[in-house]
């Protein structure tokens, strides 16, 4: 995904009362995470279920939330989104990274990347793909779901090794 759009799908957030943006840095969203950090508007933590607490906690105070990972964290953090997350019915915009999307990709993130949407449609989390040519119809449908009190994952695909 270009630069640019990443920091449009950043700032489109904002613009549209998205007020919090927490998460552990992935490399697939380095542009995004940058504009964040630009408008000090970013919170980094050290593992995806610290950044879903806080999110969740941001989000019962009424301060909608955007969660950032790469697929691999949220692998990782299923238990969390299961029996927090979804339990409690709490509205999460998830942003993942998805690593493994080309088979050029490392070796670790293969796997994962090979399971995602599994792992998406066994938690019934809906989800779009983010590209360049239709960012600002996800970011509006990802608002509409955090609207209606429903979690949603947006997904970046890496398309290039770097």
């Amino acid at each position: 995904m270009k630069e640019d759009t990443q920091r449009k799908v950043f700032n489109y957030f904002l613009k549209n009362k998205i007020e919090n943006f927490i998460g552990v840095p992935d490399s697939t969203l380095k542009n995004f995470i940058d504009e964040g950090i630009k408008k000090k508007k970013v919170i980094i933590t050290t593992r995806e279920e610290e950044a879903i607490g806080i999110a969740c906690g941001m989000q019962l105070s009424n301060s909608p939330s955007l969660v950032f990972m790469q697929n691999a964290g949220f692998a990782n953090s299923i238990s969390t989104i299961a029996s927090l997350v979804d339990m409690y019915e709490i509205p999460i915009i998830f942003l993942v990274g998805w690593r493994g999307y080309l088979k050029t990709d490392a070796p670790e993130h293969l796997k994962v990347g090979s399971i995602q949407n599994n792992l998406f449609q066994a938690l019934g989390l809906k989800t779009k793909i983010l590209k360049d040519e239709n960012w600002k119809s996800c970011c509006e449908w990802a608002i509409k779901k955090n609207k209606k009190n429903e979690s949603c994952a947006i997904v970046v695909r890496r398309l290039k090794d770097e």
